[in-house]
């Protein structure tokens, strides 16, 4: 189970949206939007990182916090360019999930494809379910699923 670690959050998108953001005048990183869905035995989650590279991002994973920072780049241009519409934003984007227990931290899987970060994270063995065999007085084995 995935759980979302900025309570901050959609205070900052409102602050955002009612003041306007000024490059440079947020000290946290911009949060990436990001969907997440569990299909099957894996959660799959996705962020939208448009105009990043991949050698851009950057993943860890320390005690089942996963940590996703990305940057975008100015695109390089001339000396003599001037500017005269810059509303793609710029700089550090951060976000951290907790990972529950029920995740398998350690086999987490990264594909990065049109500007979509896209990871899968299997479910950890322990957490699916199984078969449990009841042993009964009459020599007979029963198995009830779990």
């Amino acid at each position: 189970m995935l759980m979302r670690t900025d309570p901050f959050r959609e205070l900052d998108r409102l602050t955002q949206q009612m003041f306007g953001h000024t490059q440079g005048t947020w000290s946290r990183p911009t949060p990436m939007p990001m969907d997440a869905y569990r299909s099957g035995d894996e959660f799959v989650v996705c962020f939208d990182l448009p105009g990043v590279s991949a050698d851009a991002i950057e993943l860890d994973v320390e005690r089942n916090v996963l940590t996703v920072k990305a940057e975008r780049r100015p695109l390089p241009h001339d000396e003599d360019v001037e500017m005269q519409v810059s509303e793609r934003p710029l700089g550090a984007f951060s976000r951290q999930l907790f990972l529950g227990d029920t995740l398998d931290a350690d086999n987490i899987k990264a594909s990065y494809d049109s500007g979509v970060l896209t990871l899968r994270i299997p479910v950890a063995e322990k957490a699916k379910p199984r078969k449990i065999a009841i042993e009964s007085g009459d020599s007979g084995h029963k198995e009830i699923s779990a």
